[in-house]
């Protein structure tokens, strides 16, 4: 599977049946290569275009099953929301 197949498939969080997006990023071990998290937009907010966007981050091991046209997590999004941090400047 290559990181394209990936971001065409839609995230699923199996607690709440919500849909969550479709995956934008992933976050990798530079020592084992290894996949640690699937890095996926949060939904835009009010006035989200004077703040930075949210992000939820979701950790490999909180993916139940990837199938051909979904990937099913299973993940409280209170904890996986990850907010962009401003970069020096």
């Amino acid at each position: 599977m290559t990181f394209l197949d990936l971001r065409q498939k839609e995230v699923i969080n199996c607690r709440d049946c919500r849909r969550l997006g479709c995956v934008a990023d992933i976050e990798i071990d530079p020592c084992s290569g290894n996949v640690c998290a699937l890095i996926v937009p949060a939904p835009g907010r009010f006035f989200s275009c004077f703040g930075r966007p949210a992000r939820y981050l979701i950790h490999f091991c909180d993916v139940k099953g990837i199938g051909p046209d979904i990937i099913l997590v299973d993940v409280c999004l209170e904890e996986a929301v990850m907010e962009d941090e401003l970069k020096g400047g």
